[in-house]
């Protein structure tokens, strides 16, 4: 062999050689992105429980105009917080189908994230709304009522956790597996908690600006549906009821112009008033499937074949 064709052969296993670390480079740097948007959904959880304990003394925010803001409205600044966090939970699966690499990594990542931004957060966020307005709309709340609701709240992180836990040990990857889940799944539950949350806090608004008795006593009712609205969720996610992938089942591929015309007024309704519609969509959804189920035994006794949906 020549010392030319020496050279060539050299030059063309050098460039291959680059063009290899190229690829493995932007491989690495695509498979960052769906654990910076996991990261991201862990941050948005720790970010809310951080903002529902900040007091709306100044002196304990000081003169940052951006976290007095935050305190004087913690409690929609920790919702809203809760509702990112399931924006990036849901890019994290997605960016990570893009670049072709799904990792056992990953999904363990995904979960330890829910536990924070869907189990400890939504929960830090009842506890503290309630305990916030009735000290002061009922003061001297009976000490066991309050020991009771913080046990509520401390089972809702448990089944979150339990429900996290039962979802690694038996996931599967590809779309054609996620069409249903086997109870609630937990951003359900946490939409389900942040949505009453977010209703509260708007007739909470309106009652400030008029002060009006019937809005005291619907703030007072919301507020006190907190406690149960808890216990349900959590229960749910450790249930064996199967609630439907809503993307997978109903959004993806082609759909009936009905669907078209119910997701318009659904964007119409988010526009016009979106945290009675969130604080709806989300519970609706999470007592679905027992009412599906309440609704099939009572079909059943009255005589009529009744058959399982499929899932």
């Amino acid at each position: 062999m020549s010392v030319t064709e020496s050279l060539d052969a050299f030059r063309s296993r050098r460039r291959l050689r680059m063009r290899r670390h190229r690829r493995r480079a932007y491989i690495r740097s695509v498979q960052l992105l769906p654990s910076l948007a996991t990261l991201g959904n862990a941050v948005c959880g720790f970010g809310a429980m951080y903002v529902v304990t900040m007091g709306s003394d100044a002196a304990h925010v000081g003169t940052d105009p951006v976290m007095v803001m935050f305190s004087n409205h913690r409690f929609l600044v920790a919702c809203y917080l809760i509702l990112l966090a399931m924006v990036f939970d849901a890019l994290d699966g997605r960016l990570a189908r893009w670049a072709r690499h799904t990792t056992d990594f990953g999904g363990q990542l995904d979960s330890m994230a829910d536990v924070i931004s869907f189990g400890a957060a939504p929960a830090m966020i009842a506890l503290a709304l309630f305990k916030d307005l009735f000290n002061d709309q009922v003061p001297g709340l009976p000490w066991m009522l309050s020991r009771a609701v913080w046990a509520i709240g401390a089972i809702y992180m448990s089944c979150a956790a339990i429900r996290l836990a039962r979802f690694n040990v038996s996931n599967e990857h590809g779309e054609q597996h996620h069409m249903s889940f086997l109870g609630l799944p937990s951003p359900g539950a946490a939409a389900a908690v942040v949505g009453l949350v977010l209703i509260q806090q708007d007739l909470y608004l309106e009652w400030q600006h008029s002060s009006h008795p019937v809005l005291r006593g619907l703030v007072v009712f919301t507020t006190s549906l907190l406690p149960p609205v808890v216990l349900a969720s959590g229960l749910l996610m450790t249930s064996g009821f199967r609630f439907p992938h809503l993307i997978n089942k109903y959004l993806r591929g082609r759909r009936t112009f009905g669907r078209l015309i119910f997701a318009l007024i659904l964007v119409g309704l988010l526009v016009t008033a979106h945290r009675y519609t969130i604080g709806v969509a989300a519970i609706g959804y999470a007592i679905s499937a027992p009412v599906w189920w309440v609704w099939l035994r009572w079909r059943s006794r009255g005589g009529r074949p009744v058959t399982a949906p499929v899932t």
